[in-house]
């Protein structure tokens, strides 16, 4: 709805002046005549004009509220216009600022291009240049590398030619090294000497204040030795193996120079070398017991040397025999007793049989270790020695008993070590009273005949043995000999008749170790025993001292040892002593007293040994 104002009002009243005034007169009478008419309808008019009047004030507000509003409408507008032209000047300012960084960054980009493309122009003119110059080193030593090969070639060449002429001086060394030996061999056999090998002990944990570890391997083999183990790297060992036949013992004294000794043996064995080492110098004497030698294996050295770890091998703590379940530590003992069944095995059988024995000299007296009482068990008996009308030293009622296989023989020489006498010293923690002696007794059968042939050659030797072996006495545990219940036809005591038998012995002897009182700190019983101990291994120094200066007087009787020992030390056996050495400073004066004791030893000529050619008859006629 439009709506008139006071002005439009006044313009119409004007108008409608204008417009009476320009009408005709027939027109004007026309209106007054209606004029009546139009009197009836002023008062309607009156009213709307009152009307829009109101709606005229109304309107005039209503335009002064819009024109408000359109001032309003028009600020806003031009704040608005405002706030757009600072928004769109802020935004070229940033644009123009982000422009201008990035043409400076252009700028700056495209000079380090420039100068990076400058310096890779640099650079690969550079790499040119020395690409050339390695090309040309290379080449340089590729013609020096294969001048070198060439000589190489030839520096191989000559190498091998040295090499395969060092081989054939070794080996002809070597080949000259077994002569040698085989003759000196032969010249200790025909002067009848006493073998003497050397064995030095590797360090035990007694040698050093402080216990500390060697390796695993060696540290386990002292143990077995019945102690621990000690760094050898740590305490000096003043005794060495410096070849396999020489010692060398650095003698020193505060406020005096060193001095060095030398002492030569057969063989001498160092500290690592293992018990198959040694066993494998003492197994060619073990031939010689089947073919008819006596046989004697001694080991001597101070106490705490390894004496009986050489002879036994590794020993159980709870009751001293010695362990079987480490083959490669057993002694000198339970490997010649495998060796000896082994040898025994390749002969005709039946034609052998095998008896032990085992003795411990205690105190000077003599004790057989495998006697038994009425129950069967086994105890130590005093036995004695006597010299038999052959001039020939014998133990009677000696306890011997048969053997088949070398398990008998250490299961009864275990029990024997169950019974030595043993007691703890401050040197050793199972340090042995006595010295203990085992024999085995070889009863071979031959026909005299062909005695001191070939045995396994004879067949005719065989075949006899298989007829009447029935015939002669049968072996039992008590050492008994019950003859044959067969009745023998004469054929069959002809045949035995021509048989013989011979008896070889090998002697295996652990020694007890010489003591000094002062550091062994022993008292009472135990000092009586080292008193014993020490006078026994100085009559057995003494035997050797006479016969190697060949006095015509032996004194075998001033010891029950030498007594024992005599048939084996100036009789007609082949002797082995095993010295067996502590390499440690404080112990050097029992070991230089051990050194010399084999020096005497090795001097001892007895003639050459006699070979068991006469075989004394059989019993079982």
């Amino acid at each position: 709805m439009k709506f008139i104002g006071i002005q439009e009002t006044k313009d119409l009243k004007d108008c409608t002046e204008r417009l009476f005034c320009s009408l005709p007169i027939k027109e004007l009478l026309l209106i007054f005549r209606n004029r009546s008419k139009i009197s009836k309808t002023i008062p309607a008019v009156v009213a709307k004009e009152e009307r829009i009047v109101v709606l005229e004030t109304e309107n005039a507000a209503l335009h002064l509220k819009l024109a408000e509003y359109q001032g309003f409408a028009r600020r806003s507008t031009n704040e608005v216009l405002q706030l757009y032209s600072a928004h769109g000047q802020q935004q070229k300012l940033q644009r123009s600022s982000v422009v201008t960084r990035l043409y400076g960054a252009i700028k700056r980009l495209k000079k380090d291009l420039k100068s990076l493309r400058s310096f890779a122009l640099e650079l690969s003119k550079e790499f040119q240049h020395q690409s050339r110059t390695y090309l040309y080193q290379v080449l340089t030593a590729v013609r020096e590398i294969q001048l070198q090969n060439e000589a190489m070639q030839m520096f191989q060449i000559k190498a091998f030619d040295l090499e395969q002429s060092l081989q054939e001086v070794t080996e002809r060394y070597e080949k000259e090294k077994q002569k040698r030996r085989a003759l000196h061999n032969s010249l200790v056999e025909l002067r009848g000497n006493i073998r003497v090998h050397c064995r030095i002990r590797p360090l035990l944990p007694f040698d050093t204040a402080a216990g500390h570890s060697i390796s695993q391997d060696r540290s386990i083999r002292v143990r077995r030795m019945g102690v621990g183990a000690a760094n050898p790297d740590d305490i000096p060992a003043l005794i060495e193996a410096i070849t396999k036949e020489t010692v060398l013992v650095k003698c020193s004294r505060p406020g005096h120079a060193s001095i060095n000794k030398t002492f030569q043996f057969e063989r001498v064995y160092s500290a690592s070398e293992s018990q198959d080492i040694v066993f494998a110098d003492v197994a060619p004497l073990l031939t010689s017991l089947l073919d008819g030698y006596n046989v004697c294996i001694m080991a001597y050295g101070q106490t705490g040397s390894g004496k009986t770890y050489t002879m036994l091998g590794p020993q159980l703590e709870e009751n001293f025999t010695f362990s079987l379940e480490d083959e490669s530590e057993l002694g000198i003992i339970p490997r010649a007793t495998q060796e000896v069944f082994r040898l025994i095995s390749e002969k005709p059988p039946g034609s052998y049989w095998v008896e032990v024995s085992v003795v411990e000299v205690y105190n000077n007296e003599i004790f057989d270790l495998l006697a038994k009482d009425s129950c069967g068990k086994v105890f130590g008996v005093k036995r004695d020695v006597v010299t038999t009308r052959e001039g020939k030293n014998d133990v009677p009622l000696l306890t011997h008993e048969t053997v088949e296989n070398a398990s008998e023989f250490l299961h009864l020489v275990n029990k024997g070590l169950q019974l030595r006498a043993r007691h703890p010293t401050l040197v050793h923690a199972h340090s042995s009273r006595s010295h203990l002696v085992v024999t085995l007794t070889i009863t071979t059968i031959a026909s005299e005949d062909n005695f001191g042939t070939s045995w396994e050659d004879e067949q005719t030797s065989q075949r006899l043995n298989k007829e009447v072996f029935c015939t002669f006495p049968q072996k039992t545990r008590d050492n008994k000999s019950t003859s044959s219940s067969r009745a023998s036809s004469p054929a069959q005591l002809e045949a035995t008749e021509k048989l013989k038998q011979v008896k070889t012995s090998l002697q295996l002897v652990d020694l007890a170790g010489s003591e000094c009182v002062g550091m062994s700190g022993v008292t009472g019983a135990a000092l009586r025993e080292t008193s014993f101990i020490n006078r026994s291994l100085s009559a057995l120094a003494d035997v050797l001292g006479a016969i190697a200066e060949q006095r015509s007087h032996v004194p075998y009787r001033n010891s029950k040892l030498t007594r024992l020992l005599q048939d084996s030390v100036g009789g007609d056996a082949k002797l082995l002593v095993m010295l067996c050495i502590s390499p440690d400073q404080k112990y050097l004066t029992e070991s230089m007293q051990s050194l010399g004791f084999g020096t005497r030893a090795r001097q001892v000529q007895r003639g050459q040994v006699k070979k068991k050619n006469c075989p004394v008859p059989s019993k079982a006629k």
